[in-house]
């Protein structure tokens, strides 16, 4: 019978990540160990390399959560709800990682590249764009540039998150509802929800499928 781990890898993520918050990249394996309180070999069975360690420990994803409901709501439902529901999830996302990349690089932490690969942010773009143009393919929207679309929803939910970051209280004015009623300024999810409803309701006016 194989042995339970007696640390599970979510408390080795928890120690990478404080470790690498104070020291940035350039901290050493064998430091997360012991704040971990395991050997530096048994990190290197869970994980195979410190990029790897790294980016997860950041939540920096290969495939964040939202990914998977991108996947499984292509042709499917209300697609104005379906990029509200998506772009909500993006928000989310970037609120996690976002304040632990601007900590390291206030810092001046050093950070890995992405071996080579295009950053997480590029790649949502990428994902986002792939997307839209299934959706336009299949007549759910009106024949559009889909890559400048993704640019736009997928950067201003991220400088949302940065300005959201830069002050104590988010800057953006609320609006009115669509529903007709007015919501209390203050309230970070309210704020949010307002921030994206309104975003996808002015870019749907540009990629809303004809009614012909």
């Amino acid at each position: 019978m194989a042995r339970i781990p007696r640390i599970t890898n979510q408390q080795i993520l928890e120690a990478a990540r404080q470790v690498f918050l104070q020291q940035g990249f350039g901290a050493s394996t064998l430091e997360i160990a012991q704040q971990a309180g395991i050997s530096e070999a048994s990190i290197f069975k869970r994980f195979s390399t410190k990029e790897e360690l790294f980016f997860a420990a950041m939540g920096i994803l290969e495939k964040p959560l939202w990914v998977n409901e991108l996947e499984s709501l292509c042709g499917k439902g209300d697609l104005k709800e379906n990029l509200i529901n998506i772009c909500l999830q993006i928000m989310e996302f970037y609120r996690e990682i976002l304040p632990r990349i601007m900590m390291l690089r206030s810092r001046g932490n050093a950070m890995p590249e992405f071996g080579g690969k295009e950053s997480r942010p590029m790649l949502d773009v990428k994902l986002m764009t792939a997307f839209l143009e299934r959706e336009i393919n299949q007549d759910r929207l009106r024949p559009c540039d889909p890559q400048t679309v993704a640019h736009i929803l997928v950067g201003s939910v991220m400088n949302y998150v940065f300005l959201e970051q830069m002050s104590s209280q988010v800057s953006m004015p609320t609006a009115q509802s669509g529903i007709g009623t007015y919501l209390n300024y203050g309230d970070p999810a309210t704020e949010v929800s307002v921030f994206i409803l309104n975003l996808i309701d002015i870019i749907w006016q540009g990629i809303a499928p004809s009614q012909d």
